[in-house]
C-alpha cells in the first residue's frame, strides 16, 4: 500500500530529475505553481491531503517520463531505470542521414550515452558546441529531446526545416500555417516561418545545467 509520505517524496523527486523545484514542475504541468507546495500537503485540519491523478499524470506528460518510471521513484533509492540515448553535436544534426522525415534518429555515427529511461523509444541527446544559446544553454551541455512529446507553447523545441536548417528555440504559437519562435539568445531575432518550411518539431525534455 503506497503511503502519502512517498507519493509526495515521488514528486519531489520527479521534479528534481527534471531539474526543477516542486512549484516549477506544478507551472511546467499547467498546474497552479502552489499545488505541490510542503504548505499544500497537509490541510488546515491536520489531515493529509493526496495530489490528485490528474495531477500526477500531467506532470509525467510535462517532464516525459513513464508511469514505470514513476513508480521507480517510490522505492526507497528513488533510482529510476537506465537505459541508453543516442547523441549527437548540434552542429552534425543538420547534416543528412541522421534523422527520418518525422524527427527520428536514423543511422550511423551516433554516440550512446546513458540516461534515466524515458516514455519515448525515440529520444535522443544533442551536445551543444559554441555559445549561441546563452545564457540558456552553454558549451557542453546535453539536451534530451523527445519526438513523441506533445508540444506546447512556451516549450524549448529543437526545429528542422527542409532545407536542412536546426535550431534551438522557445516556442511562441504554432497553428495550420505558421510557427512562432523565441531565440533563447536576446541577440537573436524571433523567427516566424510557414509550417510548410518546416520537416519536423521537437520537444526539449531535458538539459544538463
Amino acid at each position: 500500500m503506497l503511503t502519502h509520505n512517498q507519493i509526495w517524496t515521488a514528486l519531489d523527486r520527479l521534479a528534481a530529475h527534471a531539474g526543477l523545484t516542486p512549484s516549477g514542475l506544478a507551472k511546467k504541468a499547467g498546474l497552479d505553481p502552489t499545488t505541490f507546495n510542503k504548505s499544500k500537503r497537509i490541510t488546515p485540519e491536520g489531515r493529509p491531503r493526496w495530489p490528485s491523478t490528474e495531477s500526477v499524470a500531467k506532470s509525467l506528460a510535462a517532464t516525459g517520463t513513464s508511469v514505470e518510471t514513476f513508480m521507480t521513484l517510490l522505492t526507497e533509492s528513488g533510482k529510476p531505470p537506465v537505459t541508453n540515448v543516442p547523441l549527437i553535436g548540434f552542429a552534425e544534426a543538420g547534416a543528412g542521414g541522421y534523422f527520418d522525415d518525422g524527427g527520428f534518429p536514423v543511422g550511423k555515427g551516433w554516440e550512446a550515452i546513458p540516461f534515466p529511461a524515458l516514455n519515448d523509444e525515440h529520444a535522443y541527446a544533442l551536445e551543444i558546441s559554441g555559445d549561441d544559446f546563452k545564457p540558456a544553454y552553454r558549451d557542453g551541455d546535453i539536451l534530451i529531446v523527445s519526438p513523441s512529446a506533445p508540444v506546447r507553447r512556451g516549450d524549448r523545441v529543437v526545429v528542422k526545416t527542409r532545407d536542412g536548417e536546426v535550431m534551438v528555440k522557445e516556442l511562441r504559437r504554432k497553428n495550420a500555417k505558421n510557427i512562432e519562435l523565441k531565440p533563447l539568445n536576446s541577440e537573436h531575432r524571433d523567427r516566424i516561418l510557414p509550417m510548410t518550411d518546416v520537416l519536423w518539431v521537437a520537444r526539449i525534455v531535458w538539459a544538463s545545467q
